[in-house]
């Protein structure tokens, strides 16, 4: 085997170098012929002492870290073994410094016979036609791609220079890979490397910074990718395979996240999760989440049969409809929802099942009241034996003047109301606009680009918060580890962003021109949404990004109020009314039965 000739060579050149030194130009035949017998001996123990750590059956990749401890390890029991063995004999063959002379020097050769041959090997898999790139960033997600990208013979990406804002890090080298400088050096740094790609390579970044990277790069001339961001990343490790062209998403949505992987488990892994909603745009995201922290059953409900499927399929591309984790009800039928939970019995319920579209809800005010309302009204009636049940809220709940807003907002009173009867914890989470969610700004204006255009933006000066669905079911689920009886959660959503600034964004990675028109604000919609209403404070005791805050409770028995079927106008009165109807001390109305 070639590693042990080198080791049994290194052992060779130790101890006939240590020999050497002690004795000098005094060397006899009697002390040449001890070393040689010292090197017999030295070489034949490193054989058994390798075999038996696994030194050379292939258990190590060749100058892995590995490696070179079991390497060091070996050398050491040798030269150990072999200073015992030479003060035992009579007549001792060398003196008793050269088996540890011999050692260190054997070793030192040995790990430098197998760093040059493991800077060979990398060279020799760099890639030979790929394109040169640089990086942006020169942490954890970096220095993955460029390890990767080095040792992939037939890969796209030849990485050149990294980028990075640290001080700290300049004239560093990752992988061979040297740091240039930071943004500012950006335009700089392509020229002189030739690279016509840049890589932003930070996957738990804030929007504004990419935006800033991509600006920079595309005026530069170059072609700006980037690499997921953290809960994108959530099943799998970073790979070059990642790498993808920027999103509007990457430029509006990401916030960094700070996870608490333990308190999450924690109360997932292992336990009955329901999700109403599954077959949703958030839904449907949460049931990809909270399958990753392997539940022993998560229970996916919708009314939707084809969203039922297509979420089944993201999670095991061999499921089946007949599958028992599929649910097929609707949140309107109270008796069902009732059975559902009595016979499945949920520990662990995400009620994310709502209608959310502010102008349809604005004109039928009553399928509001059938299923944001009632329809949460029902599953909180249902879920007796619940140890968490979170209700997902919006927004437009803070300070509401919208269908959807009221109707949202008193989903989070009767959840409060709920949390004062039941040994479980009850709560809302509050969050903002979701990009990329079945009917959100985003897929409408890529419709509208992919129709010719224009973009249709209500007014100019409209804004709203933004989080990719990824990020903020992220957070959902975090705020729900962490959140206290009763109350709401409002996630962080970063700096509001005016619409306009999505049309814009959007429209200049559209393959063409596209117009943006502006057509007046809707009936009930804000021109700017805030996240806190009028009372509530952004209080964050327990994570950077989840505020809490109070909620009055509502009396199931003030619905009685609410007929869905009346007028549109008188619906909506109603709904209105109930945001701010008292609380009551009485108990809350009985279901269980």
């Amino acid at each position: 085997m070639i590693r042990f000739g080198v080791d049994a060579a290194a052992w060779a050149v130790g101890i006939l170098a240590a020999v050497l030194t002690r004795y000098g130009p005094a060397l006899q035949t009697r002390e040449l012929t001890g070393a040689l017998i010292a090197v017999i001996l030295a070489v034949a123990l490193q054989a058994a002492i390798g075999q038996a750590r696994q030194l050379y059956r292939g258990r190590h990749r060749y100058a892995s870290f590995e490696e070179v401890r079991a390497t060091a390890g070996t050398v050491a029991t040798t030269g150990v073994t072999l200073l015992v063995v030479d003060l035992m004999l009579a007549r001792r063959p060398v003196p008793a410094a050269v088996p540890l002379v011999g050692a260190a020097v054997a070793l030192v050769i040995m790990l430098g016979a197998r760093g040059v041959t493991r800077v060979r090997r990398q060279r020799s898999s760099r890639p030979r036609t790929a394109d040169p790139v640089l990086l942006f960033g020169a942490g954890d997600a970096a220095t993955l791609l460029v390890r990767s990208m080095l040792h992939d013979r037939t890969g796209r990406y030849l990485p050149v220079g990294l980028i990075d804002d640290d001080p700290g890090k300049r004239r560093l080298r990752v992988h061979g890979v040297p740091v240039l400088g930071g943004r500012d050096d950006i335009a700089g740094a392509l020229t002189r490397t030739g690279a016509g790609i840049l890589i932003f390579a930070v996957a738990n970044a804030e929007a504004e910074l990419v935006r800033d990277i991509r600006d920079r790069t595309v005026t530069a001339g170059a072609v700006f990718k980037v690499v997921p961001s953290v809960p994108e990343l959530m099943d799998h490790a970073l790979a070059v395979d990642d790498v993808r062209d920027v999103q509007v998403t990457d430029l509006l949505g990401r916030h960094q996240i700070d996870t608490d992987l333990d308190a999450i488990a924690g109360y997932l892994t292992g336990m009955r999760v329901l999700v109403t909603g599954a077959g949703g745009s958030i839904g449907s995201e949460l049931c990809r989440q909270i399958h990753h922290f392997r539940p022993a059953e998560l229970m996916m409900l919708d009314r939707d049969e084809t969203a039922l499927l297509a979420v089944q399929l993201s999670l095991d591309p061999a499921a089946k409809l007949d599958d028992p984790a599929v649910i097929l009800a609707d949140l309107r039928d109270a008796r069902r929802i009732r059975e559902i939970f009595r016979t499945r019995r949920p520990q662990v319920v995400f009620h994310a099942a709502a209608l959310k579209h502010l102008a349809l809800l604005q004109r039928h005010p009553g399928e509001a009241a059938k299923t944001n309302v009632a329809g949460t009204l029902a599953v909180l009636d249902a879920a007796v034996d619940v140890e968490r049940f979170v209700n997902i809220s919006t927004d437009k709940a803070a300070d509401p003047s919208s269908v959807l807003g009221y109707s949202k907002r008193i989903t989070e009173r009767l959840t409060a109301w709920t949390a004062r009867s039941r040994s479980g914890t009850f709560l809302s989470v509050r969050f903002g606009n979701v990009l990329g969610s079945r009917g959100s700004v985003f897929t409408t204006f890529s419709a509208q680009i992919a129709a010719g255009g224009p973009i249709t933006v209500t007014h100019p000066d409209v804004t709203r918060y933004f989080m990719t669905t990824q990020e903020a079911v992220h957070l959902v689920i975090q705020a729900a580890a962490l959140g206290r009886d009763g109350e709401a959660l409002v996630l962080e959503m970063g700096a509001p962003v005016r619409i306009a600034e999505v049309a814009q964004q959007m429209a200049s990675l559209a393959p063409h021109p596209v117009e943006i028109r502006y057509t007046g604000l809707r009936e009930g919609e804000k021109l700017a949404e805030t996240l806190f209403g009028e009372g509530e404070h952004d209080d964050r005791p327990l994570h950077p990004l989840i505020s809490h805050v109070a909620v009055p409770p509502l009396d199931p028995a003030a619905l009685d109020s609410l007929d869905p079927q009346a007028p549109p106008d008188d619906v909506a009165a109603v709904l209105e009314a109930l945001c701010t109807h008292p609380a009551e001390s009485s108990s809350i109305r009985g279901s269980e039965g």
